[in-house]
């Protein structure tokens, strides 16, 4: 039998959570705001006004992508953790500072708790390549020659702690290889100098390479994606090449600040998907040379634990620090 003091907590209960449901229907109330921690160009801004434009049909809302760069990621990271609980204000979160700086840093002005994800919506594959010096043609060759030539192979990347950085060090660890760690300041310098012969390897992605893999100037050995780019189809995956157990891709995902409601997540989230998964976004995503893939806010979660796992063993068995 139902009593006068349980159907007075079971109406205080809908009552509470009335405004909730009201305000997740109402949302959103004003443009949304996706705080990019990069600026112009590159693959997480691409990424944003992908989703951007997309979204804003979707919710019939506008959406304003704000480029916020500075201090590795963190100034756009503790924007977004400290602003209102109502979904208006997204990060468009990179997985090399998503991942990288909680391991790498020992103070932040944000915390990864302080955000929660929305959904995963890109990926862009990597792709190890090579100086036409190196006499190689395959990645099982290529392994085998730095294998027999310990030390005297130079590998390329975008700095330490970054994400051609923490890779190849992975890379190292699983083929049991021994490549000699050049960092730059970007790609920029990178690519000269790898175009030049001064180092050999650089893992990076495509749009840094393509142009000239296809003019012969660079070797093209694999991908490290799941699928193959469609910039460059004859190139295969690194498991179709023979190295099933690694994988390095860049990804990113939309963070909204922890304690938005939860009706909020879930409509965000739901819109979020059908924005990415549209003809037009697949097109355009494609064009650009970036891979369109959502995963819900539970996937992104799991995949964040597990690449921070494997992030922190490689960053502390080399003992990666930043400059």
């Amino acid at each position: 039998m139902c009593t006068r003091r349980s159907l007075v907590q079971g109406l205080a209960a809908v009552t509470l959570a009335t405004p909730l449901w009201v305000a997740a229907q109402a949302f959103p109330t004003k443009p949304i705001s996706l705080v990019v921690p990069n600026p112009p160009g590159g693959l997480v801004d691409t990424s944003a006004r992908l989703v951007g434009d997309a979204l804003a049909k979707v919710m019939n809302q506008s959406v304003v992508v704000e480029n916020k760069p500075g201090a590795s990621g963190n100034v756009a990271y503790a924007q977004v953790a400290k602003a209102p609980k109502d979904g208006h204000s997204l990060l468009v979160s990179y997985s090399g500072y998503h991942v990288a700086n909680p391991i790498l840093m020992d103070k932040m002005p944000w915390d990864p708790k302080e955000l929660t994800p929305v959904g995963l919506i890109t990926v862009a594959t990597n792709v190890i390549a090579v100086h036409p010096s190196v006499p190689v043609n395959t990645l099982r060759e290529f392994i085998a020659y730095a294998k027999q030539n310990p030390g005297k192979l130079n590998y390329a990347s975008q700095g330490n702690g970054s994400v051609s950085h923490i890779g190849t060090e992975i890379f190292k660890m699983q083929t049991g290889t021994d490549l000699v760690h050049v960092p730059y300041k970007g790609s920029g310098q990178a690519i000269a100098d790898v175009l030049a012969g001064q180092v050999q390897v650089f893992i990076t992605t495509p749009p840094s390479v393509m142009q000239h893999v296809q003019a012969g100037k660079l070797k093209a050995l694999a991908v490290t994606g799941k699928i193959r780019h469609p910039g460059m189809p004859q190139v295969p995956t690194v498991a179709e090449a023979g190295l099933s157990n690694f994988e390095l891709e860049s990804w990113v995902a939309l963070y909204a600040p922890a304690g938005t409601p939860p009706a909020v997540l879930q409509k965000l989230a739901a819109d979020t998907k059908r924005a990415m998964e549209t003809p037009e976004t697949r097109q355009r995503a494609d064009a650009a040379g970036i891979e369109a893939r959502y995963l819900s806010p539970a996937d992104t979660q799991r995949l964040v634990e597990r690449e921070s796992a494997d992030w922190a063993k490689v960053i502390k068995t080399v003992g990666i620090k930043l400059d």
